[in-house]
C-alpha cells in the first residue's frame, strides 16, 4: 500500500463543505480558528482573493483553481484587496449547505469553504507533519494532465453539485471534499518545491522507499542501515535528508506511526496491552508503556478507558449561525543513530 493510503487508513479524515460564497467587492472573510480537530479549506472557483499573512508579511493572492488548506487551523483573513469597508454578507441555508452572499456588483468571488475533520488524537500528529499553510493550483488549461487535472475535475464536480440542491447532494459534496484532501496532498508532494514535512519527504524519489517501508511495516525492527540500503545512500546522508526535509529523524517518524497504530488498536480491540505492544514492534511491554505515555500523555489503560463508547460523533461540529456579519464564515544531531525516540527510552530504530 502506498504511504498516503496507509496514512488515511491510520488516521480517518472526513471532509465537509460548509459554505458556498458569492461576493462582489468589497468583501472580507474573517474565519477561525475552528474546532480543535479541524483543518479548514477554501477552493477558489472564480475571481481572486487576498490572503493576509498572520505574521505580517505580504498578502498572498489566490486565483481561480487555487486550493488553500490551513493545517495550523489559525484565525485567517481574506479580502478583495480594495481596502474598502466590506459590504454586509448574509448567509442563507440551502438543503445541503449554506450560501453566503452580498450585494456587491464588481468582480465576483466564487468560493467553496469547508473543513476536514481528523479523529483525535491523530489531528495533532497530522498537523505536525504538514505545513501551517498549503496552497496548490488545480488549473484547467488545455493539455493539463495528472493529479492537477484530476483535482480540477473534482472541484468542477463540486462546483456543479453545489450550484443546486440535488438529491444526495450533501453526501456527494462531503465525499468529494474528503477525496479532495487526498488529491491536494498528492499534488503537493509532486511539486519540486514541496513544503517541508511529510510531503517533501515522500515526494523525494530516493527517500520514498524508506517512507513506504516505515508506513507498511512499522512493527519490523528497522535499523538506520536497513533504511539507507533501501534508498541506496549512506546512513549519514539518509539521516541528514530526513532532518532537512521532515524536520524529524526516521526514528521519530517510526515512533509516531507505531503510537498511532497502538492508539487505534487500544480503541478498537480487546487485545491486552502486551499484545498491542508486540503488534506495533515493542518486545518489552514496559518500554511500550513508557513510550505511549510519553507520546500521548496518558497510559494505554487510561487511553482505552477514555475511548469507551460515549454516543458522541468525533467528527461532529456545532451548527453554524444562519446570518453572519461581514462574511465571518463560520483559519539533535541528524547522523546520531543512537538517539532515543521521542516519548520513551526505547529507540525506534535498532542499533545494528
Amino acid at each position: 500500500m502506498d504511504w498516503l493510503s496507509r496514512l488515511f487508513e491510520m488516521m480517518p479524515v472526513r471532509g465537509r463543505l460548509d459554505l458556498r460564497c458569492n461576493y462582489g467587492a468589497p468583501w472580507r472573510i474573517d474565519q477561525g480558528p475552528g474546532e480543535a480537530n479541524e483543518i479548514p479549506y477554501h477552493a477558489v472557483l472564480a475571481g481572486s482573493a487576498m490572503l493576509e499573512d498572520p505574521a505580517g508579511g505580504r498578502p498572498m493572492q489566490l486565483k481561480p483553481g487555487d486550493i488553500l488548506l490551513l493545517p495550523g487551523n489559525p484565525r485567517h483573513v481574506m479580502h478583495d484587496g480594495s481596502g474598502a469597508a466590506p459590504l454586509r454578507a448574509r448567509n442563507r441555508a440551502s438543503l445541503n449547505f449554506t450560501i453566503s452572499e452580498n450585494l456587491g456588483s464588481d468582480e465576483r468571488l466564487a468560493l467553496l469553504c469547508g473543513h476536514f475533520a481528523v479523529a483525535p488524537p491523530h489531528d495533532r500528529l497530522l498537523r505536525g507533519y504538514l505545513p501551517p499553510r498549503l496552497v496548490v493550483h488545480a488549473g484547467t488549461h488545455a493539455g493539463q494532465k495528472g493529479t492537477a487535472a484530476q483535482l480540477a475535475g473534482l472541484v468542477s464536480l463540486m462546483r456543479s453539485e453545489s450550484a443546486d440542491d440535488h438529491l444526495g447532494g450533501r453526501a456527494m459534496l462531503n465525499a468529494l471534499s474528503t477525496a479532495m484532501f487526498a488529491l491536494v496532498l498528492r499534488l503537493a508532494s509532486e511539486t519540486e518545491d514541496a513544503p517541508r514535512g511529510i510531503l517533501a519527504l515522500a515526494g523525494h524519489p530516493r527517500l520514498a522507499p524508506a517512507v513506504a517501508a516505515l508506513f507498511n511495516e512499522p512493527a519490523r525492527a528497522w535499523s538506520l542501515p536497513d533504511l539507507a540500503r533501501l534508498c541506496n545512500m549512506s546512513r549519514a546522508t539518509l539521516a541528514r535528508q530526513f532532518q532537512e526535509k521532515l524536520g524529524r529523524s526516521a526514528g521519530d517518524l517510526l515512533t509516531d506511526i507505531r503510537m498511532t497504530l497502538a492508539a487505534n488498536e487500544l480503541r478498537r480491540t480487546s487485545l491486552s496491552t502486551g499484545a498491542v505492544a508486540e503488534a506495533v514492534g515493542y518486545q518489552s511491554e514496559a518500554a511500550f508503556q513508557r513510550a505511549f505515555k510519553g507520546h500521548m500523555g496518558i497510559t494505554p489503560a487510561q487511553w482505552r478507558k477514555m475511548q469507551e463508547p460515549s454516543g458522541r460523533d468525533v467528527f461532529a461540529r456545532p451548527a453554524a449561525p444562519a446570518d453572519v456579519n461581514t462574511a465571518k464564515t463560520a483559519e539533535a544531531d541528524p547522523t546520531d543513530e543512537r538517539r532515543p525516540a521521542r516519548g520513551g527510552d526505547a529507540p525506534s530504530l535498532t542499533e545494528r
